[in-house]
């Protein structure tokens, strides 16, 4: 069924890629893997793909990510807001100075007032501005966001439900958009989609819905070290490896997003750049555990995660990719000393399943729900099958259910007790996460009280020791403690083997030579600002 898939998806692929045409030499043109353009009101879908190219190119939060180095792992920075800090006696009160003079796209001011109109836009059904498809983005990201009110024209205060030292890393997923352009267009979300007004280094020309996204320079942006030196970016969708890799070699694009690792020596024969780079990302299965499902037994677990051959997977992706121990790798200041070797150990994982009561004729099944290509997620479909056949090797009964990107990340923002996992039958899904910061990190995806859509904990995990570990870390402030907390949460997780860890990714784009100024940060974000054609 996936290889059916594969050549349907190359087929549509290909059409899209013939339909490319030239631009001028200021004009960078990217294939991404996404299936379509990412919403372009201010909250991008598409995971953090939409985030990279429709997010933080068109729109700016609070609290940016500097992402101007390749040898360190990317941090948050000013952004929209100079400073913050949380209230002296009340830590669940947080000070935000905004940044002045700003100008959106349409022209109009940048200040507390569109500040706090952009959290109700979010947050407030209530408010003539909500948008459900932006909330339903963005909600996961600030959940301990209680109240917003403005302190002068310039400063807002941001009040959390429970003490988080970590809440401006939240921030930096918010973005901004104007509300002038938003009365302009009648109140309308779907007309402002197609003429956004954000304050971000490019703004939007032209948006063709699975076809393309025009962006062009904003000579009015705030921060003028980073006023784009590109005259515009021209944005793709191609789902298909295959694709992205034919429509570059053909020259109908600059640069592509997660290239084939068989047509890498075909690229760079033909004079392409390959750029990678680790950054905080982690590809695994996700499993529930809800009564009934066989990954609430930590032996069937442990067995999945020694059942795979990750060396083996790193050779079919020639190279590109790290081999997993864990949601951090090791070295990472978070990794901690767990005493679970994740490894390849068949034969203990055929072990582990017969002392869990698994054999020939009872084997554990379980059905992953995987999609064909997206953010983050690498080449899916001959990982998954390569997994697959690693997995009933030792003695799973193991099936997937296929999706396309936007279709997973959506399903997966129900629980697994919702209909969509109970009517499928799934029992695990495979989404890949960043590791950017704490709460994307652990909070999210481990603590019982961030069960999606609260939060991303899909799997219904409930383990009161992990809670108050995770919590230790998200009421730390002083960042040495932090950093011991979170390591110990780390150790914790992977000696009860919550997940099958299975890869990090190296984040291989392809480009053209002509393409020049591009710095690879280790992050899921780019910055596309300093990149220049010959």
């Amino acid at each position: 069924m996936l290889k059916r898939l594969r050549v349907a998806a190359a087929a549509l692929g290909l059409l899209a890629a013939s339909a490319v045409p030239a631009f001028s030499q200021g004009t960078l043109r990217i294939g991404m893997t996404a299936a379509d353009i990412p919403q372009t009101t201010g909250q991008p879908d598409q995971g953090f793909e939409g985030f990279r190219f429709a997010g933080y190119t068109i729109y700016d939060p609070l609290v940016a990510w500097d992402l101007s180095k390749a040898d360190a792992i990317a941090d948050i920075k000013p952004g929209l807001a100079t400073e913050w800090a949380a209230v002296e006696g009340a830590p669940t009160k947080w000070i935000f100075k905004l940044r002045q003079g700003v100008k959106f796209h349409d022209g109009s001011d940048f200040d507390a007032d569109v500040v706090l109109w952009n959290l109700d836009k979010i947050l407030n059904d209530k408010s003539p501005q909500f948008d459900p498809k932006q909330a339903a983005q963005a909600r996961a990201r600030v959940p301990t966001l209680v109240a917003w009110k403005a302190v002068d024209k310039y400063t807002v205060e941001l009040t959390t439900r429970v003490v988080n030292a970590l809440f401006p890393y939240d921030m930096s997923y918010i973005f901004f958009s104007s509300p002038k352009r938003w009365e302009e267009v009648g109140k309308d979300w779907v007309k402002f989609a197609s003429q956004p007004a954000g304050t971000g280094p490019f703004k939007v020309d032209r948006v063709v819905p699975r076809e393309r996204l025009e962006l062009s320079r904003f000579d009015g942006y705030w921060d003028k070290a980073r006023v784009p030196k590109l005259d515009k970016v021209i944005l793709f969708p191609m789902p298909e490896a295959a694709t992205r890799t034919a429509a570059l070699l053909a020259g109908q694009v600059d640069w592509i997003e997660v290239p084939a690792p068989d047509a890498v020596p075909r690229l760079k024969q033909g004079g392409m750049t390959i750029v990678t780079n680790k950054y905080p990302h982690n590809w695994a299965y996700h499993p529930s555990m809800v009564e009934g499902s066989p990954w609430t037994d930590i032996r069937v677990r442990k067995a999945a995660n020694l059942a795979i051959d990750r060396a083996g997977l790193a050779k079919l992706l020639g190279g590109m990719m790290v081999e997993s121990k864990g949601v951090v790798y090791p070295g990472h200041p978070w990794f901690g000393s767990p005493s679970f070797d994740i490894k390849y150990d068949p034969e203990a994982a055929k072990k582990l399943l017969a002392e869990a009561g698994y054999g020939p004729n009872k084997k554990p099944k379980i059905k992953i729900a995987i999609s064909t290509s997206g953010s983050g997620q690498m080449l899916p479909l001959p990982m998954n099958e390569y997994v697959q056949e690693n997995l009933n090797a030792v003695g799973f009964d193991t099936q997937f259910e296929v999706m396309e990107w936007n279709a997973l990340v959506n399903f997966s923002f129900q629980p697994a007790t919702g209909e969509p996992a109970t009517k499928a039958g799934v029992n695990a899904i495979n989404i890949s996460r960043a590791t950017v910061d704490p709460y994307s990190a652990f909070m999210r995806l481990y603590h019982s009280g961030f069960i999606t859509p609260k939060g991303a904990n899909w799997g219904l995990l409930k383990d009161p020791k992990l809670d108050e570990l995770i919590d230790k870390a998200h009421t730390s402030f002083d960042r040495a403690a932090q950093t011991k907390a979170l390591a110990d949460v780390h150790t914790y997780i992977v000696d009860q083997s919550y997940w099958v860890y299975i890869a990090h990714d190296l984040n291989p784009r392809a480009m053209n030579p002509k393409v020049t100024g591009f710095v690879q940060a280790q992050s899921w974000f780019q910055d596309l600002t300093p990149v220049s054609m010959k």
